[in-house]
């Protein structure tokens, strides 16, 4: 496992050069932004709260919740992609407590809320994970922000993919990471091939979390579809974006 995580963090550490370059990983426009805003404020507890932020990444989700008036800690297991975040804190203006780590390894603290953004796929064990968060919140709420892709998107998702990444080869424009995941390490992830609402809820529902809900977040997909360049992939599209919700 250890092996294992060295190999996840040396991965991020490289991508975190040009991680904030790609749309899909940061709001591009101020309606984006303020539809994010709007859908994290009605999801998680009153302001101020105290939230975790896990898999922070560059920080879009800290650096947006701290501006709503959370307290936050974003942790994150690349101290590539954290150095990012404080650059990006500092630009903001905003205050965000670091901790580098594992995502399956909170930092201690009892928090009100745990939050995270597309990060699920990447972890080698979800279900301990989503537990973890559990303690590091055991009266707070969980809210995992995700999009339905890979595999598990199903056909019409899938040829939506294919006509996005035939738009980028024809611009000649870089995709969203650096490389793919060495087959060795994605072998390894039990949700790489793709995230579904079904598997995530279940996950969720089989730890002491308990009874959770599911949420479309089209205010956020309309944003994200309305903030692309052209007419052309405002037709192609973006992924059905969702919530999952316990505590």
């Amino acid at each position: 496992m250890t092996e294992l995580r060295d190999q996840i963090r040396s991965y991020w550490d490289i991508d975190s050069a040009t991680y904030d370059r790609s749309r899909s990983h940061k709001p591009q426009s101020a309606v984006e932004l303020a539809a994010w805003g709007a859908t994290l404020s009605r999801l998680l507890p009153e302001r101020p709260a105290r939230v975790l932020d896990v898999g922070a990444g560059t920080g879009f989700l800290s650096v947006l919740l701290a501006r709503l008036g959370y307290e936050v800690t974003a942790l994150d297991l690349s101290p590539g992609m954290l150095e990012h975040l404080k650059e990006n804190a500092a630009r903001a203006g905003v205050q965000v407590a670091i901790c580098e780590g594992d995502a399956g390894e909170p930092p201690a603290g009892e928090f009100d809320a745990v939050v995270e953004r597309h990060l699920v796929w990447t972890l080698p064990d979800p279900a301990t994970a989503i537990e973890a968060w559990r303690q590091a919140a055991p009266r707070g709420r969980l809210v995992l922000c995700e999009g339905l892709w890979g595999a598990k998107g199903g056909t019409a998702e899938q040829l939506r993919q294919r006509c996005q990444s035939g738009l980028r080869r024809l611009r000649r424009e870089p995709f969203d990471h650096h490389a793919e995941y060495d087959p060795a390490v994605s072998t390894q992830l039990p949700l790489c091939g793709g995230t579904s609402p079904e598997a995530l809820l279940a996950l969720v529902e089989s730890s002491s979390w308990g009874a959770a809900r599911l949420e479309r977040l089209r205010d956020v997909e309309w944003a994200t579809r309305l903030a692309l360049p052209s007419a052309i992939d405002r037709l192609v599209g973006v992924p059905p974006r969702f919530a999952v919700v316990a505590g």
